[in-house]
């Protein structure tokens, strides 16, 4: 048998349930179906995401297993404001930032060798970007080039926390502090 506490315990969760299920319930009576326009815009941009991680071939249009369409990517807007293809033969791809080797990445404007393998480089020692903000820690990117490229990327991973990654400086006092506490104890 519960004690007098069990029971106003168990009370308060049953109450807590209910309170949940009934939020859930007027929230789905309330719907005006707006939602579904921002997941349907969810889904398209993961959609891309997921054919930009997963494309070998950039050249000509990809058909959708089963669906008998094919998806055909819109190339950047021209100089002169055209965007039509007659004149590039090739769309322009999206390029994953987050797993994109250099040679992907080198594709995109205003980025050479250089700058790519800087990239590439920073993403393996610090972890995916996750988002332009993120890409802009790479020496050598700013608000400028990122606003430049950004038709043109995606990013599938997650950001590491900024407070996660530490500074080697600290790392190194770090462990001269334990080795120091180690010699101590002997």
């Amino acid at each position: 048998m519960p004690t007098p506490a069990e029971r106003k315990a168990l009370l308060f969760l049953a109450g807590v349930i209910v309170l949940g299920a009934s939020v859930r319930v007027v929230r789905a009576a309330r719907d005006d179906g707006a939602s579904d326009a921002a997941t349907s815009h969810a889904l398209a941009r993961q959609i891309a995401a997921v054919d930009s991680a997963h494309r070998v071939d950039t050249k000509g249009p990809r058909s959708v297993k089963g669906s008998g369409r094919s998806i055909r990517r819109r190339s950047p807007p021209r100089a002169d404001g055209n965007t039509s293809s007659s004149t590039d033969p090739t769309p322009a791809a999206i390029v994953d930032l987050d797993i994109a080797t250099a040679s992907e990445i080198e594709s995109l404007p205003r980025i050479g060798a250089v700058l790519a393998r800087r990239i590439v480089d920073d993403r393996s020692a610090n972890g995916p970007f996750g988002s332009l903000e993120g890409f802009e820690r790479v020496r050598g990117v700013g608000p400028a080039l990122a606003a430049t490229i950004a038709p043109r990327v995606t990013f599938s991973g997650t950001a590491r926390p900024s407070n996660a990654v530490a500074d080697p400086r600290l790392r190194s006092s770090v462990t001269a502090s334990k080795s120091s506490r180690r010699e101590r104890k002997k």
